[in-house]
């Protein structure tokens, strides 16, 4: 381990609960490792948060959720960033680096009914007709190809507003992330986990993303104990992809990467936003070359035409 002489840190967050969860997180791995580290947080309001009114695409998307953030260490305020890394672009800002991606929690999807609502043994318990909410492409275009009689409506905001509004009534279905639930202490609102092939996850899902100055040796080696060697493997592999896809953080494109020894199994799907193309493929490599394995299953995307699409 690299020894440095740093003794406090400041962590930039967006201020939304799971976002605050996530930071804490960071902090109190860092000083698990690291008893001497001070660490305090730095909150940030981000694009993404502060415009509840639009789907994502339609303001940009792409940064939405990290660009502020990113900020607040490039002109001093912080240390270092943390972001889910599902929100994170996959072209590397120049001053920035991807330090560290700690152990990865949950991936996959989670179908959420009202709180009154017990869902039969079904792997998608709702009606015909039923109105789901998600503002996804990704979760939308997988829902549209499996299912496409139901009534696919955005919802926007942080988890617990977008749960008490799937209890008012507002819709009959809701789709989040097993890992945020989990993570907010509301893991017993999973009806049912979605798994591929039904719903492929997203790129970078369930895991966090930890960025620092380029040059910074302090601060990445004091962020170098966190990463989790499995978890990173897989995460470059899924990145490669999407970004040989050159595709952005909300386009529907899925994945699910799976390690057996010392091989990495990536597979990967992207659809048209009206779910009725779907395209699939997988690769699997040595784990010492996540890079290869995530290129080579974009190739057979693309061969098939999906590119475009994406």
């Amino acid at each position: 381990m690299k020894t440095t002489t740093t003794t406090s840190l400041r962590i930039a967050t967006r201020a939304s609960a799971l976002a605050l969860w996530q930071a804490r997180h960071i902090a109190d791995l860092l000083r698990q490792q690291h008893p001497h580290l001070t660490v305090d947080l730095v909150e940030v309001s981000t694009t993404g948060d502060r415009v509840l009114s639009q789907p994502l695409r339609d303001f940009g998307g792409l940064g939405v959720f990290t660009r502020e953030v990113q900020l607040a260490v490039l002109d001093g305020r912080a240390d270092l960033a943390v972001h889910s890394l599902k929100d994170l672009p996959t072209e590397p800002h120049p001053e920035l680096t991807l330090a560290a991606i700690p152990e990865r929690g949950l991936t996959a999807d989670a179908l959420v009914l009202p709180a009154s609502v017990t869902a039969d043994e079904a792997t998608f318990p709702v009606a015909i007709g039923a109105r789901v909410a998600t503002g996804s492409p990704r979760r939308q275009a997988q829902l549209r190809y499996h299912r496409p009689d139901l009534q696919l409506l955005e919802v926007r905001g942080n988890v617990q507003t977008r749960l008490d509004k799937l209890d008012s009534g507002e819709f009959d279905a809701m789709i989040l992330a097993c890992a945020g639930l989990d993570r907010l202490g509301l893991g017993h609102r999973i009806t049912r986990p979605l798994v591929a092939p039904f719903m492929y996850h997203a790129v970078g899902q369930g895991a966090i993303g930890i960025e620092c100055r380029r040059g910074d040796d302090n601060t990445a080696g004091l962020l170098e104990p966190l990463n989790h060697s499995t978890t990173r493997v897989a995460a470059i592999a899924e990145r490669t992809l999407l970004a040989q896809l050159r595709a952005g953080c909300h386009a529907p494109v899925g994945v699910l990467s799976q390690v057996h020894g010392d091989q990495l199994r990536l597979e990967a799907v992207v659809l048209t936003l009206d779910g009725r193309t779907r395209w699939t493929a997988a690769s699997t490599g040595s784990l010492t070359t996540p890079e290869a394995v995530g290129h080579t299953a974009a190739e057979l995307l693309i061969q098939q035409g999906a590119m475009l699409q994406a």
